[in-house]
């Protein structure tokens, strides 16, 4: 009888090992006990109803999985909203051709932490990938990687990538000492058009035209060019006001040529020309409470809004006037955010662990 107790309480254990989803070839860089609920979120109906999206097939049968991987990066391929790739925490790249219902590793750049990604809007199977201070390019869809630009600082970090949707030659990255780095040849070749003197947060390019660019900086505000990244005008005045240039996010409307949404430690503001006036958006919490960590437009209608933070997913279809707050489904934190340009009812939520 006891030998009998003995193997059913194997077998139940090995049961559970293999339904947990769990992947020995990820590992936990800040917690001592894996969590299983991390990795992608996925809805279908704008944020009613969220699922998992972990799994990983492999040759054996046996599924493996990312449910405890830490999100860092998100991004859509802009020429197919199937294709979405995840950056994670100190475990490489993944990429998914399924609109995460399974996933694939990236295993040239091994267990790194992906800073950021950018896809060519011309050529699907270049990606640019950032980690630490170097930017790596794959011009085969994931299969080979090479380093394209490496920076001799150790200690700077490539915060940011982006690549002109008019004309792809043209890549820029931001990085952690301030500057601007341009190249106008995929990657061959590199220029600093500009220092900032602050990190470099974000780049974000208008998708009207190649020319306009918008760079966050940390805490110096938000500076705009409309040449390329030749000059630059500085928008703290426009943004006085609101006495907080501490950046979160930044998303630019893709219904409306000049609508740009920018988070801030002060909470969520908006401009319909281009940065030159902005006004605010009343949100349900206090303002020393709106940590908002991301936010996401929809593409087809911009009056969809949708932010997170660490605990809570808002979402507002009117504007701003009114907002529905809902639990995440997930215990981790509340990250990155994606809408689908083909259906904006489908979001994709990306978790992770705050240290």
């Amino acid at each position: 009888m006891l030998v009998k107790k003995i193997k059913l309480m194997m077998i139940l254990s090995f049961i559970i090992i293999v339904t947990t989803g769990c992947s020995i070839s990820f590992g936990t860089t800040n917690q001592t006990k894996p969590v299983n609920d991390g990795g992608v979120f996925k809805t279908i109906n704008k944020g009613d109803i969220w699922q998992q999206k972990v799994l990983i097939p492999t040759v054996s049968g046996r599924p493996n999985s990312i449910a405890i991987i830490d999100s860092e990066s998100m991004i859509m391929d802009p020429s197919d909203h199937q294709a979405i790739y995840l950056g994670s925490v100190a475990n490489g790249l993944l990429y998914s051709y399924t609109g995460a219902d399974d996933w694939q590793i990236a295993k040239g750049l091994g267990a790194v932490t992906v800073k950021a990604i950018a896809i060519d809007p011309g050529f699907k199977c270049i990606i640019y990938a950032a980690v630490g201070n170097r930017l790596f390019k794959s011009s085969d869809c994931n299969r080979s990687w090479s380093s394209v630009y490496f920076d001799n600082d150790l200690r700077v970090i490539i915060n940011t990538v982006a690549v002109d949707n008019l004309n792809s030659n043209n890549v820029y990255i931001g990085t952690t000492r301030g500057e601007i780095i341009k190249s106008s040849d995929r990657g061959g070749s590199w220029r600093t058009i500009q220092r900032f003197q602050n990190e470099v947060k974000k780049i974000v390019i208008n998708p009207f035209d190649g020319k306009t660019i918008f760079v966050a900086t940390a805490i110096r505000g938000i500076f705009r060019s409309t040449d390329s990244g030749n000059s630059w005008t500085d928008l703290a005045d426009k943004l006085k006001e609101f006495n907080d240039n501490r950046f979160r996010d930044i998303e630019l409307g893709r219904s409306i040529p000049g609508l740009i949404f920018l988070a801030t430690q002060y909470g969520l503001i908006k401009s319909s020309d281009y940065g030159n006036s902005w006004s605010k958006i009343e949100l349900i919490t206090p303002i020393d409470q709106a940590i908002i960590n991301s936010i996401a437009i929809s593409p087809k209608n911009a009056n969809e809004i949708y932010y997170v933070t660490n605990t809570t997913f808002y979402r507002s279809l009117d504007g701003g006037k009114n907002w529905a707050p809902q639990k995440l489904p997930s215990t981790k934190t509340g990250w990155k955010l994606l809408i689908d340009p083909e259906n904006p009812s489908i979001i994709y939520l990306g978790v992770r662990t705050l240290k």
